[in-house]
């Protein structure tokens, strides 16, 4: 039976394989709350900020002064389809089963391309910040080669964080860059993880998965 996989629902797996078996076979979803808008508003801004350096064939202040050696995508048309949620990069195993992810910016150097993905964050970042998005990069790294894409060994996180209000009102950002180095072969590791788990019958949950503690707590009280 074909599914289709994205970042989010491999991170889904490695956090609990039980709730990625009952959302992807049962359709049981864990229970969310309303989804912020803010993020995505400000992700769509950036996008026409980084857009708007590419028209002009050079680079935004906020790579320049992080020395990058490399240069915006310049295929509009292309990057356009990768960027989008219902499209982005694919990849499709010979059973049918599709995993897709919608990138932010796409960097070049010669021959190589180097993802680059955009992060809001409330607060200062720490030393840990962007190791939770290694997952991400790996398998958006992955989907590029799969489609015959040389990709450079790293990658970029670049995190926004709100500094401060001017007089007039505009809210002033600070960002910061982290170089990532990739590991293709652990997000091919996850697909295939992946695929194993929706083979089978539903695997045990993960010891602190709260979401399973309150189904089990749910079902013996009723």
């Amino acid at each position: 039976m074909p599914y289709s996989l994205s970042p989010s629902k491999l991170n889904l797996l490695e956090d609990c394989p039980r709730c990625f078996w009952l959302e992807l076979i049962k359709k049981q979803s864990r229970p969310s709350g309303g989804f912020p808008t803010l993020p995505s508003g400000v992700d769509k801004k950036i996008k026409e900020h980084f857009d708007r350096f590419r028209s002009n064939n050079s680079l935004p202040p906020e790579l320049k002064k992080a020395n990058v050696n490399a240069e915006l995508f310049k295929d509009m048309e292309l990057l356009n389809i990768w960027r989008n949620n219902r499209k982005g990069i694919q990849y499709n195993n010979e059973n049918g089963i599709v995993l897709r992810g919608a990138v932010d910016e796409i960097l070049q150097d010669k021959d190589k391309l180097i993802v680059l993905d955009f992060k809001t964050k409330g607060y200062e970042i720490k030393e840990d910040s962007a190791h939770v998005y290694k997952d991400q990069l790996d398998i958006y790294n992955f989907l590029l080669r799969k489609n015959n894409y040389k990709t450079e060994d790293y990658g970029y996180i670049l995190f926004y964080v709100p500094d401060s209000i001017i007089e007039t009102g505009e809210f002033i950002f600070k960002t910061d860059l982290i170089k990532m180095n990739i590991n293709v072969d652990h997000a091919e590791e996850l697909f295939n993880k992946a695929i194993n788990v929706l083979d089978n019958n539903m695997p045990e949950s993960s010891e602190d998965c709260r979401y399973c503690k309150f189904r089990n707590n749910t079902s013996q009280s009723s």
